[in-house]
């Protein structure tokens, strides 16, 4: 199934007095590229949520936000960081010397400056609380993929419809080919004729100039691969497997079939073709650069 690069999904669950909550979001990306904010105290998730993502999604930047609040503050231990209190009272101690400033501070004021009350909690299992992240981030992930499924089917439908019009322009040009042919052998007998008069023509060498014209502007080379890439392209997007990079290098290929038929050819009726073929082509382009 096509997957979009664009993707959002969320999980929140209690489990055992935590309450813990996983949020993914992406967008596109050439390669594989995590960011994870957390808690400071259990960075050691971290690796473990981008391995267990990267395990489920190949290509995005991928943010991920993962939340923890324990509900059982039994454990907490608030303590007092002696050395950091003593060295704020000295400086305000000396403040109040130098400058002549009223004593008004007390421990409720110290306790407000950074660090000097220090919450420590009990050891945690660390295997044990991945296990409840890792269940809560397999939930998220779930809706997360389902939404990219939803939006990969609409690329789906685009690309594929897109394609459908790129075939058509093929069919035009492989029935409009032959005919510029003929019609160049025509025109280069009548202006013959009003060169020479009535003068009996040399038809082998007009005959020759007609096979020379054809070769230079026969395309069914090129149309025959066109139509084998536009299969591929088709096969690409049935494939269970990421297809993005794949498709980007076969789109390339497309442009430059397209490319050398318009190069070649000496029709405006076929010129047209080209750049509708063309502009068909950027705008699928466009959309592979969101397909994982």
């Amino acid at each position: 199934m096509i997957k979009s690069m664009t993707g959002f999904g969320r999980a929140t669950e209690e489990i055992n007095g935590y309450v813990i909550s996983v949020e993914i979001k992406s967008v596109n990306h050439r390669y594989f590229e995590f960011n994870c904010r957390l808690p400071r105290q259990y960075g050691f998730a971290e690796e473990k949520l981008k391995s267990y993502i990267n395990s489920r999604v190949s290509r995005g930047k991928v943010d991920c936000f993962l939340s923890i609040e324990a509900l059982n503050t039994e454990a907490a231990e608030v303590v007092v960081n002696n050395t950091l209190a003593t060295a704020y009272v000295k400086a305000l101690a000396e403040l109040e010397e130098n400058y002549g400033l009223k004593a008004d501070y007390g421990a409720s004021t110290i306790s407000r400056y950074p660090d000097v009350l220090v919450v420590k909690k009990a050891d945690e299992d660390e295997e044990l609380l991945w296990s409840y992240i890792e269940k809560v981030a397999c939930e998220a992930v779930d809706k997360f993929i389902e939404m990219r499924s939803r939006e990969g089917e609409k690329l789906k439908a685009d690309v594929l419809s897109r394609a459908d019009l790129i075939i058509e322009k093929v069919e035009f040009i492989e029935k409009r080919s032959p005919e510029t042919v003929k019609e160049y052998n025509d025109k280069l007998v009548e202006r013959v004729h009003e060169l020479i008069g009535d003068v009996s023509l040399d038809e082998n060498r007009v005959i020759q100039e007609v096979a020379i014209f054809a070769d230079k502007v026969a395309v069914a080379e090129e149309t025959v691969r066109l139509r084998s890439h536009i299969e591929q392209l088709r096969s690409f997007l049935e494939s269970k497997e990421p297809i993005g990079r794949k498709m980007d290098f076969l789109v390339q290929e497309i442009n430059r079939e397209a490319n050398t038929i318009g190069s070649k050819a000496s029709d405006v009726e076929i010129a047209r073709k080209v750049v509708d073929i063309k502009a068909e082509v950027e705008k699928i382009r466009e959309q592979i650069q969101n397909i994982e």
